[in-house]
């Protein structure tokens, strides 16, 4: 359950691009064409779906207080957490570079369709995000830094990609001149997050339904225990 309401929240609710707003670079420069925009989508879930797991490892075995306690116990009291920003960067800037290598050799078209913006990935905010977003909340499992990877990735892929095909549309449509160009795209953006976090509600009734059930348990659990205590104060009048 866990792993399914990470996934959700992670895609709709703290959306990268709706939440946040991190990656708007990318997200308003390469969104003028569908093709394009589902190209550098699933760059990004590729590099977070890495780069995530990755950093959790550098997070947990390297850099955390105590993470080098597994070399010995005179290495328990290093800190390394000072070295968190290098360490992630140099994980995402590896395998963006890894990334551009395989899209030009396999899809020439599109690595040139996408020219810059596919080796500014190394320094799209939206990447380091990620890393930074699944160190502050203590992911505690890998499993869980890669669902975590991979759904912040497909949340940025959907955005990108439903703004890309909203302004595809939207040039044959009668906007006015103040608005042309980035200000409709501003203003479609934030009117697609308000959609995106009204998933919050659903995604976050069953915690009431979680907290009514414990409250309920708790006072079933308080009366039983009083009495019993009656019970225990019974017994001990008749002895006496």
């Amino acid at each position: 359950m866990e792993h399914v309401e990470l996934f959700f929240k992670s895609i709709f609710i703290d959306n990268m691009v709706f939440a946040t707003f991190l990656g708007m670079c990318s997200y308003l420069a390469v969104s003028k064409k569908v093709s394009t925009a589902v190209g550098l989508g699933a760059a990004v879930i590729f590099v977070l779906a890495i780069t995530v797991p990755l950093n959790w490892l550098l997070d947990q075995y390297l850099l955390q207080p105590g993470a080098l306690s597994w070399l010995g116990a005179e290495y328990a009291d290093y800190d390394l957490s000072f070295l968190s920003f290098i360490m992630f960067i140099a994980t995402i800037a590896t395998m963006v570079q890894l990334v551009e290598i395989v899209v030009e050799k396999f899809s020439p078209s599109l690595y040139n369709s996408l020219g810059i913006f596919l080796p500014l990935i190394a320094v799209n905010c939206a990447i380091l995000g990620g890393s930074l977003f699944m160190q502050s909340r203590e992911i505690a499992t890998l499993g869980l830094a890669l669902n975590y990877g991979v759904a912040s990735g497909i949340g940025w892929f959907l955005a990108i990609l439903a703004i890309a095909a909203i302004r595809e549309k939207i040039r044959y449509s009668n906007v006015p001149p103040a608005l042309r160009g980035l200000g409709i795209t501003f203003i479609i953006t934030g009117l697609m997050a308000i959609g995106f976090m009204s998933f919050g509600g659903m995604l976050t009734g069953g915690d009431e339904e979680a907290a009514k059930e414990e409250k309920t348990a708790k006072v079933q659990e308080s009366v039983e225990d009083s009495e019993k205590d009656k019970v225990v104060a019974n017994n001990i009048t008749i002895n006496e």
